[in-house]
């Protein structure tokens, strides 16, 4: 694989990522909620979604989702359902204090859900992969590659992410302004949701 290739799909990825999605909402909420610390396994999570994306779209499964309407319906109203979900949970929350010490690793599992039940991530990358593997070089080699490259800038897009939440954990100090973040978050969730079931290829 050439260097202006890599950059090109290193371009590519980076857009990808930055733009804002229910991942990015998970990790921004994670902080706001629980604090810096908590994020990093969601953070994990969301990456170990990714990579499962990664791994069906290298083994041609997701070139089956993309012809398949059924499949693809079925795993975006399970995506939507999710999201849905976790907004009306962090709609209705409960206001508590802020716990900004050790990370919680029952936040894995969740980000991992919301990674998995994004049927426009495997879209993206069926998509995406074969317009930057050349047939001269070994498969595999350039599929690592370009995997490893997708999860690395996906990582530090929500470290930024993340990063961006921070000043508001310092805003959200009184039970009201919690209550108006959890509802905020919560539409968002929901938003999102909404959006994602009327999505189309």
């Amino acid at each position: 694989m050439s260097l202006s290739v890599w950059l090109a799909f290193l371009v590519t990825t980076l857009l990808f990522s930055l733009f804002p999605g229910a991942g990015a909402l998970n990790t921004m909420g994670t902080v706001v909620r629980h604090g810096v610390r908590s994020a990093l396994p969601s953070i994990a999570g969301l990456q170990l979604g990714l990579l499962c994306h990664l791994l069906l779209a290298g083994v041609g499964l997701g070139a089956l989702l993309a012809r398949s309407l059924l499949l693809f319906e079925i795993i975006k109203w399970c995506g939507a359902a999710y999201l849905v979900w976790l907004g009306w949970k962090q709609w209705r929350a409960p206001v508590q204090a802020m716990q900004a010490g050790a990370a919680k690793p029952m936040l894995f599992w969740p980000a991992v859900l919301v990674n998995l039940t994004n049927p426009k991530t495997i879209l993206f990358l069926v998509a995406l992969f074969p317009q930057f593997i050349h047939t001269d070089y070994p498969l595999w080699s350039q599929c690592l590659i370009l995997g490893g490259t997708c999860l690395l800038v996906d990582a530090l897009v929500m470290v930024g992410y993340a990063t961006l939440a921070v000043p508001l954990m310092r805003i959200i100090t009184t039970p009201a302004r919690q209550r108006l973040q959890n509802r905020v978050f919560g539409s968002l969730f929901m938003a999102a949701g909404v959006t994602l079931a009327g999505a189309s290829r």
